[in-house]
């Protein structure tokens, strides 16, 4: 028996030497994600074709065999970041396959081409880039595979599997918008709204609920939008689908257009306890006359409306949004207005950004663009604004008792975040990784 058990030993580790040298010796593939938490979702899903078919995962600092990069075109500064990955993709390993998918190769396929990839997908096609890989060290022709976006009216499925050792996992439920607003290039590069089924949505909540994973983020581009595209399927019928699968203990939105939290759709959130008290709710300017230019489709009272109810069922949610200073048109008055409007919404966080004019927009070409001088001034005023905003919140929030997903622990500290997502680090906090526990919030712990 001891002469058996030896024998066995030995098979298994040259098995496991000769896997793991066959391991080491497949194609490497390194990925890269620029921009939003929709396009982080795409690269996942790539990624794990490349996986499926024996690719080894590297990061994207090391060399690889192929480089994905999953590249932004929202404003000019993504359009920059996409070309600078390919080229420093190319200059890490001129041999390798570079493959630039996304908005910036959708809109842009030219650009992209002659900065240095090798294939190009855009927003559609992206369940063959495996396919299109092979093809190109095949035949080593360059391939666009960029078809007319505008025209795509069903959602991509792309599957993740790959999910161990993660608390928080992102969903996306919807691709595409179908609003038009002046400054955004998101409709000319994902194309019109699309929705996810249901059940391939529940599908993948399910998997993630299996490896472990305790919080959902419900992610799209427009998802107000969601099932307006599908027969018998919404929003709310997902929610609360994904809410009676076991093992999920939170879902919260990554953002939200403020028309879609009316009273009734607030009210039916509150009776889901796994529902987070956090709400990206994007404003973009608290002026009329420049929610008007920016086609924004509601104005600052409808805003302030929905920002009312939300705190008479959430009275601690945490309300955060997205600001544009400089827009087109934008007088000092304007900008004031704007400026005062945020102090009044008591904002959790504000994510700032000065106008960018986006070629193939609207707003590019408007009169009365704004210098880049005071712009940025605009925008350091709004940025002191947001700072003082969240100081404000999390005095609000200390000394009260929140449950915290735990999702770290390094040198001793447990970090998380509480269901109105503020930052919390703690010592001496007897939870682990993974798991929820209320705590008493001190002000130095949160953040």
């Amino acid at each position: 028996m001891k002469n058996t058990n030896s024998i066995n030993a030995k098979l298994h580790s040259e098995t496991a030497a000769k896997e793991s040298a066959a391991y080491m010796s497949a194609k490497t593939i390194a990925a890269e994600t620029l921009g939003c938490k929709v396009n982080a979702c795409d690269t996942q899903a790539m990624l794990e074709l490349f996986i499926k078919e024996g690719y080894r995962a590297v990061d994207f600092s090391q060399p690889a065999d192929v480089y994905l990069i999953n590249t932004c075109s929202v404003t000019n500064i993504g359009d920059k970041k996409s070309r600078q990955m390919i080229r420093r993709a190319k200059k890490q390993n001129p041999a390798a396959i570079v493959v630039a998918a996304g908005c910036y190769a959708q809109t842009n396929p030219a650009e992209a081409s002659a900065t240095g990839a090798d294939i190009l997908i855009g927003n559609t096609e992206r369940a063959n880039a495996v396919y299109y890989v092979k093809e190109f060290e095949r035949e080593k022709t360059a391939r666009k595979t960029v078809s007319q976006i505008t025209d795509e009216r069903i959602f991509e499925e792309l599957q993740i599997e790959n999910l161990n050792g993660h608390t928080r996992g992102y969903v996306k439920i919807q691709d595409g918008c179908d609003n038009f607003c002046s400054y955004c290039i998101v409709p000319y590069a994902r194309g019109r709204a699309r929705s996810r089924k249901i059940q391939d949505c529940v599908s993948q909540c399910k998997r993630l609920a299996e490896n472990g994973f305790t919080e959902i983020v419900l992610s799209g581009i427009n998802i107000a939008s969601y099932g307006k595209d599908l027969e018998n399927e919404t929003l709310t019928g997902l929610i609360a689908a994904i809410h009676d699968i076991p093992g999920i203990k939170r879902i919260r939105f990554s953002s939200a257009d403020p028309r879609l939290m009316t009273n009734s759709f607030i009210g039916f959130l509150k009776t889901l306890p796994k529902i987070c008290d956090f709400f990206h709710l994007s404003l973009q300017s608290g002026c009329d006359k420049t929610l008007l230019r920016m086609n924004r489709k509601y104005d600052t009272a409808l805003y302030a409306s929905t920002a009312e109810s939300i705190r008479s069922f959430y009275p601690d949610a945490a309300i955060t949004t997205d600001i544009i200073v400089g827009f087109p048109g934008e007088t000092e008055k304007d900008f004031r207005d704007s400026y005062d409007f945020c102090g009044k919404m008591r904002f959790a966080k504000i994510h700032v950004f000065p106008f960018s004019a986006k070629k193939g927009t609207a707003a590019c070409s408007m009169e009365g663009q704004v210098p880049y001088a005071e712009k940025k001034k605009r925008e350091e005023a709004m940025l002191i604004l947001a700072q003082n905003l969240r100081g404000g919140f999390l005095d609000e929030n200390a000394g009260k008792i929140k449950s915290v997903l735990f999702e770290k622990e390094e040198n001793g500290f447990l970090s998380g975040y509480t269901e109105n997502y503020i930052s919390v680090k703690t010592e001496n906090c007897a939870a682990k990784v993974n798991t929820v526990k209320n705590v008493l919030l001190k002000r130095h712990m949160i953040s």
